[in-house]
C-alpha cells in the first residue's frame, strides 16, 4: 500500500520521511497539487535505508577476586552483538574515594592489574568496542586486595620505669597507609643490655601500651614493638632502653623538700646544683627548675632525677634573679627550695669561670655541654596533631644515631597564658604531638640528653592546627522584648566555648511548637562577627522557642537548647487608642485581643471608601468648622493632628501587613488555616530577612550563600513545586529518577537553606495612604 505525506506549507519542496524499516528499499515519487487537484507525478526514485548501527550491551557476569595484596584479575564473557565482532575491551579500574579513574585495553575476557595498594577496595567495569564504537558499560564490581604485614614499625615508642620489677610502654600505631591490613596486635621483644642475646617476646592486644612485669631490679633492659597483621609481623622499631629502679619507692606522695641548693652566677648564666631530699624512699621522677627577674615564675625547666646541676643561660648582667628548686613525681611537685643571685657585671671578665662547689655529692659537670638541635619545624598534620622534626649538629652527617640519647619535646599554647609545658621523650628526630586544640596556636622546643648531660631548649617553632567545625552551641542564649514594639525581640548570645575556627556565621531557628522537626522551624541568618538579632512581625501573647547554630569553614556546629519566650499580651501604650477604637478593627487594623486565626483585609479595607482615613474627610471637617468661628479653629487644629497621627499609625500599619503579604519577612503562599500566621514558612520556597551588612568578605557562609536582597535570587514560578518536592524527598534519602536528585545524590547531601528561593511576592495589591 503506498502512503502519502503532504509537505507543510505551499511551495515547500522537501519532506522528511521517518519510522522507515532499516536495511530496506523505498519507492518515493512526487505529485504537485492545487486547488484543481493533482497533477503528473514524477519519475519513481529508488531509495535503500542504511543498515541498523547496534552497539555491544555490557559484558556478562563481569567479576573480580584479589590474587594478592598488590594485584586483581577481572573476568567476564562477550556481550550480545547484533552487528559486527568485538573488537577489543576497555577495563576502567579505581580506588574507592578516590575520583580519578584508571584504564587498560584487552583483547581477551579477563587481565590480571598489579601494583595496587595492599589491603585497599577498587572499583571496576568494563566496556566492550565494535566498529561503531563502546557499548554499554558494565555495573561496577568492588574488591579489596589482600592483607600484608605492615610495611612500616610503630611509631614514638617511649618507656616509663614504674618501679623495682616492671617498666611501662607507650606507642603510636604505624603511619596510615602502611597497615597493609587491620592491625591485630603488637609483638614486644626486650632484653637485658648486658646479655643481648637474650631475648624475650610478648604478644598485646590492639592497645598502645603494655606493662611488662617480672624485671630485675636495679637493671637496664631494651625495648622494640612491632605491629601484627593476620599475615604476620611488620618491621619493629629500634631499641630502646631504661633501667629499672634498685628498690621499690614510694609514689603515692610527693616528693620532699631537696637537701641543698646552691647557685654561682656568672655574667650571663646562673649553674645551679643541688641535692636530693633526705628521704630516699620517695619516687623522685625529675626536678623542676623556676627562674626569673624578681620571681621565680617567669621560666621553667624540668631535668631529670638523675641530674644534679643545670645551667641557666641566656641571662641579663647585673641583674638580680630568684631561682626556685622542686622534686616532682607522677603525684605531683614537692616543696620548693629558694635562692637569689646577681649576675656579674658585663665588663666582670677577671675571674675565671670554674665550677667549684663545696656541697657534698655534687659531680663536677662535664666542661662540654650538649648541642640544643637545631632546624626544628612544625608540620601541621590535622585538627589535633602536628609532627616536630629537628637535626642534631652532634651527631655524624647522616643523622645515624647510636647511642643511647634521647630527646625531649616540650609544647604549650599561650591560651590561657599560664598554661604549662607538656612534654615526651623521642629517640628519633621526629615526634607526633597528638591530643591538640583545633584551631589553636602552639610553640615548640627540643632538648637532647645523653647520660647525665643535657643541652638547652632549641629554638621555637611555632604552628596552627587546622579548624575543625564547632563542637559546642553558642553560649548565653537570651531574648527578650524590644521596648516600646512587643511584635519585635531581641535575640542574644555569646560565641561557641569551642569554635574551633573563626565564626563565619549564626542560624537562629524559631517555631511555637518546640516538638517540630527542625526543618519546620523558621531561621534567620546572622554573619559571625554579630551577637545580637532582632525579629519582627511575630504574634502577641504567643510562646516561641528559639535555636541557634554557629558554624565556620568547617561546617556546622551544634544547635544551642531551646529558649522559651512569650511575647506580651498587648499592644505599646502609644498605639492602644487607635488599635482598640470601636471604629478601627473596621478599617484594616488588628486589635491585640484579636486571636491568631485573625487574617487581616488583602484587598483594601472595609471602610466605605477602602481606606482608613482619607484626607479629603479631613479637609471637608475642616471647612465645616471653620465657619463656626476663630475659637473652634483651634479645635479643629488638634482634630486634624490627631486625625494625622491616626493616619501615619494606620499606615504603618497597613505598610506592615503589606510587608506581611508580600512576603518580605515570611513567604505566606495561598495557605488558608495556619497558626499563628506569624510563624509560616513554606517548606519549598524559602525567602529570609535582609541581613546586617557587615565589612567582613565572606558576610554568611562559605558552602551555602544566602542571597541579601531579591536582585539576588531566582525567581521560581509553581510549576516547579513538584520537582521542589522531589528534591526535598530525594535529600531525605528517597530514591528519585529525575535529573535534580541524581545530581543531589552524587554531590552529596547539601544544607536545607539550598532551596529555591522567591524573589516574586504574590501578587495582592497594598496601598498604604
Amino acid at each position: 500500500r503506498e502512503r502519502v505525506e503532504n509537505t507543510s506549507r505551499p511551495g515547500e519542496t522537501q519532506v522528511t520521511i521517518q519510522n522507515l524499516m532499516p536495511e530496506t528499499v523505498y519507492v518515493f515519487r512526487v505529485v504537485a497539487q492545487n486547488k484543481h487537484g493533482p497533477g503528473e507525478s514524477s519519475v519513481p526514485l529508488k531509495v535503500a535505508t542504511q543498515p541498523e548501527v547496534q552497539l555491544p550491551g555490557p559484558a556478562p557476569n563481569i567479576r573480580a577476586y584479589a590474587g594478592s595484596p598488590t594485584s586483581v584479575t577481572v573476568t567476564w564473557e562477550t556481550p550480545l552483538s547484533g552487528n559486527g565482532e568485538i573488537q577489543n575491551y576497555k577495563l576502567y579500574y579505581m580506588e574507592k574515594g578516590q575520583d580519578t579513574e584508571q584504564d587498560v585495553d584487552v583483547g581477551g575476557l579477563s587481565y590480571t592489574i598489579n601494583g595496587l595498594k595492599k589491603y585497599t577496595e577498587y572499583s571496576f567495569r568494563v566496556v566492550a568496542y565494535n566498529k561503531h564504537g563502546p557499548g554499554v558499560s558494565t555495573q561496577d564490581v568492588v574488591v579489596r586486595t589482600l592483607s600484608d604485614v605492615p610495611s612500616a614499625p610503630p611509631q614514638n615508642l617511649t618507656l616509663e620505669v614504674r618501679n623495682s620489677k616492671s617498666i611501662m610502654l607507650h606507642w603510636q600505631p604505624p603511619p596510615a597507609g602502611t597497615h597493609s591490613g587491620q592491625i591485630t596486635g603488637y609483638k614486644i621483644r626486650y632484653r637485658k643490655v648486658s646479655r643481648k642475646s637474650d631475648v624475650t617476646e610478648s604478644i598485646g592486644g590492639t592497645q598502645l601500651f603494655q606493662l611488662i612485669e617480672g624485671l630485675e631490679r636495679g637493671t637496664e633492659y631494651s625495648f622494640r614493638v612491632a605491629a601484627l597483621t593476620v599475615n604476620g609481623t611488620g618491621p619493629a622499631t629500634d631499641w630502646v632502653s631504661a633501667e629499672t629502679f634498685e628498690s621499690d619507692l614510694d609514689e603515692t606522695r610527693v616528693p620532699e623538700v631537696p637537701s641543698s641548693l646552691h647557685v654561682r652566677p656568672l655574667v650571663t648564666s646562673i649553674v645551679v646544683s643541688w641535692t636530693p631530699p633526705e628521704n630516699q624512699n620517695i619516687v623522685v621522677r625529675g626536678y623542676a627548675i623556676g627562674y626569673g627577674i624578681g620571681s621565680p615564675h617567669a621560666q621553667t625547666i624540668k631535668v631529670d632525677y638523675k641530674q644534679r646541676y643545670y645551667t641557666i643561660e641566656n641571662l641579663d648582667p647585673s641583674s638580680h634573679y630568684v631561682i626556685t628548686l622542686k622534686a616532682f613525681n607522677n603525684v605531683g611537685e614537692g616543696i620548693p627550695l629558694y635562692e637569689s643571685a646577681v649576675t656579674r657585671p658585663h665588663s666582670d671578665t677577671s675571674e675565671v669561670d670554674l665550677f667549684v662547689i663545696n656541697a657534698p655529692y655534687t659531680p663536677v659537670p662535664d666542661p662540654s655541654p650538649m648541642m640544643p638541635p637545631v632546624g626544628v619545624q612544625a608540620s601541621i598534620l590535622s585538627h589535633d596533631t602536628i609532627r616536630i622534626t629537628w637535626a642534631d649538629n652532634s651527631l655524624p652527617k647522616n643523622q645515624k644515631i647510636t647511642d643511647a640519647r634521647y630527646y625531649t619535646v616540650r609544647w604549650k599554647t599561650n591560651i590561657p597564658a599560664n598554661t604549662k609545658y607538656k612534654t615526651a621523650n623521642a629517640t628519633t628526630l621526629s615526634y607526633l604531638v597528638t591530643g591538640l586544640k583545633p584551631n589553636t596556636l602552639y610553640e615548640f622546643s627540643v632538648m637532647v640528653t645523653k647520660g647525665r648531660r643535657s643541652s638547652t631548649w632549641s629554638m621555637t617553632a611555632h604552628g596552627t592546627t587546622f579548624e575543625l567545625v564547632p563542637t559546642s552551641p553558642p553560649k548565653d542564649v537570651t531574648v527578650v522584648s524590644k521596648e516600646g514594639k512587643p511584635r519585635t525581640i531581641i535575640v542574644n548570645w555569646q560565641p561557641p566555648s569551642e569554635a574551633n575556627g573563626k565564626i563565619t556565621g549564626y542560624i537562629i531557628y524559631y517555631s511555637t511548637d518546640v516538638n517540630a522537626e527542625i526543618h519546620d522551624w523558621v531561621i534567620e541568618p546572622v554573619v559571625g562577627n554579630r551577637l545580637t538579632h532582632q525579629i519582627q512581625e511575630l504574634t502577641l501573647d504567643t510562646p516561641y522557642y528559639f535555636k541557634i547554630q554557629a558554624r565556620n569553614s568547617k561546617g556546622m556546629g551544634p544547635m544551642s537548647e531551646a529558649v522559651q519566650f512569650r511575647t506580651p499580651k498587648a499592644e505599646s501604650s502609644d498605639k492602644m487608642p487607635n488599635d482598640q477604637a470601636s471604629g478601627s478593627a473596621g478599617k484594616g487594623s488588628r486589635p491585640a485581643d484579636i486571636g491568631p486565626d485573625y487574617k487581616p483585609p488583602l484587598g483594601g479595607s472595609n471602610s466605605p471608601h477602602g481606606s482608613p482615613t482619607s484626607p479629603l474627610d479631613s479637609n471637608m471637617l475642616l471647612v465645616i468648622i471653620v465657619s463656626v468661628g476663630v475659637i473652634t479653629i483651634v479645635i479643629v487644629v488638634i482634630v486634624a493632628v490627631f486625625c494625622t497621627r491616626r493616619t501615619t499609625s494606620h499606615q504603618k500599619k497597613k505598610r506592615a501587613a503589606c510587608k506581611s503579604v508580600n512576603g518580605s519577612h515570611k513567604y505566606k503562599g495561598n495557605s488558608k488555616d495556619v497558626k499563628p500566621p506569624d510563624l509560616w514558612i513554606h517548606h519549598e520556597r524559602l525567602e529570609l530577612k535582609p541581613i546586617d551588612k557587615s565589612p567582613d568578605p565572606n558576610p554568611i557562609m562559605t558552602d551555602t550563600p544566602i542571597p541579601r536582597n531579591s536582585q539576588d535570587i531566582t525567581p521560581v514560578d509553581n510549576s516547579m513545586d513538584s520537582n521542589i518536592h522531589q528534591r526535598r524527598n530525594s535529600y531525605r534519602g528517597h530514591e528519585s529518577e529525575d535529573s535534580m536528585s541524581t545530581l543531589a545524590g552524587r554531590r552529596g547531601m547539601r544544607p536545607k537553606m539550598m532551596m529555591p528561593f522567591d524573589s516574586q511576592p504574590p501578587q495582592r495589591k497594598c496601598t498604604a495612604h
